[in-house]
C-alpha cells in the first residue's frame, strides 16, 4: 500500500514524514551570539534593522556612526569576502539606510551573493527580491525555494512568510508548523499570528501554551540591561 507523507502529502514516503519535511521542520539550531557583547542575538521583526552583524543588537548598534559601520563593512566585504557584510550592505542599498542612496539593481547582487557563500540572511534577503521583484523579475518558486533554504538555517522571518505562503494556499496544518517554530524562536510577529489563530480555533490549548513557553524562554535568553538600556537612547534620538 503507498504511503503518504503527514505534512505535504508527497507519494511513497515510507515515515511519517519525508526526508524534505523532516528537515524543513526541525527545531532550529540555537541563535548565534553578538561578536561583540557575546550575548546572544534577538530575533527581530525587522530585517531593516542593521547594525555591524546582519542581526541587530542595540547594545553594539550604539557604539560606531554610520560611516563607520560602513567601512568596517566594505572593508569586510572587499578584503574577506564575508558574506555577512554582503547582507548587510545589500539591505544598506535596499532601504536607503546608514546614509547610502536606496539602489534596489545594487542589493539583488549582494544578496546572492551573500546566499552563494552561506549566508542565511542573503537567501531570505534574495527571495524577498524575487517575491517583490527588486533587482529582478517576480519568481515564486525561487522566492519559496530561498525562503526554504534561509528558514531551515535559522531566519525566522523567512520561516514565518513560508507560514504565510502555506495558509494563503489552504495549507494550515503546515503553516502553523511554521509560525510555532518561530514564535518558539522569539519572532513577535509570529506569536501574534498565533495567538490569533488559537483564538480562531486552528491551534489545539496545548501547542499554544507550548507556544507561548517556547517564546518567553526565548525572550529571558537574549534579554539584558545594557541592550534595554542602549534601545532607550536610540529611541530618545531618532525623535
Amino acid at each position: 500500500m503507498m504511503s503518504h507523507c503527514a505534512s505535504c502529502g508527497k507519494a511513497d514516503a515510507k515515515l511519517k514524514a519525508c526526508k524534505a519535511c523532516k528537515l524543513l521542520f526541525a527545531l532550529p539550531k540555537k541563535r548565534e551570539d553578538c561578536p561583540i557583547c557575546m550575548l546572544m542575538l534577538p530575533c527581530r521583526d525587522d530585517e531593516t534593522a542593521y547594525c555591524l552583524t546582519r542581526n541587530c543588537c542595540p547594545f553594539c548598534n550604539a557604539v560606531d556612526s554610520d560611516q563607520e559601520i560602513i567601512n568596517r563593512l566594505t572593508e569586510r566585504m572587499e578584503k574577506y569576502n564575508d558574506p555577512e557584510a554582503m547582507d548587510v550592505l545589500g539591505g544598506c542599498y535596499n532601504e536607503g539606510l546608514r546614509g547610502l542612496p536606496v539602489d534596489k539593481p545594487k542589493p539583488f547582487g549582494l544578496f546572492r551573493c551573500a546566499s552563494e557563500l552561506g549566508c542565511a540572511g542573503g537567501h531570505y534577503n534574495l527571495a524577498s527580491a524575487y517575491e517583490l521583484g527588486n533587482g529582478t523579475e517576480v519568481d515564486r518558486k525561487k522566492a519559496v525555494h530561498h525562503f526554504q533554504i534561509a528558514a531551515m538555517m535559522g531566519n525566522m522571518l523567512a520561516r514565518h512568510n513560508l507560514g504565510a505562503t502555506e495558509a494563503n494556499n489552504g495549507n494550515k496544518q503546515r503553516a502553523m508548523k511554521h509560525f510555532m517554530i518561530a514564535a518558539e524562536s522569539g519572532l513577535e510577529v509570529s506569536l501574534d499570528t498565533v495567538i490569533e489563530c488559537y483564538s480562531q480555533g486552528y491551534l489545539t490549548k496545548e501547542d499554544f501554551e507550548k507556544t507561548l513557553r517556547g517564546y518567553h524562554a526565548s525572550c529571558v535568553e537574549t534579554k539584558s540591561d545594557q541592550r534595554d538600556r542602549a534601545a532607550v537612547i536610540i529611541a530618545r534620538d531618532e525623535k
